[in-house]
């Protein structure tokens, strides 16, 4: 579902003004790839309370990815 959402985010920056490529647009696209990027990394750790601390950090990116839509 994260790489879903990150293919449509790129689809929908695409519309985007050439001139926010390098502003808005790369601040929504880093987002998006962070949080299927930090659930990724989460998982790949040994503890519960690791994983839990990357999903925090995936769910952050998430709401910065919802403000800057």
């Amino acid at each position: 579902m994260a790489m879903e959402l990150a293919t449509d985010i790129y689809g929908y920056t695409a519309n985007f003004p050439k001139e926010e490529k390098y502003g808005l647009v790369g601040q929504i696209q880093r987002a998006v790839v962070s949080i299927s990027s930090n659930i990724a990394e989460g998982a790949s750790r040994k503890s519960e309370i690791e994983f839990i601390h990357f999903l925090e950090i995936a769910l952050g990116s998430a709401f910065e990815l919802e403000t800057q839509q």
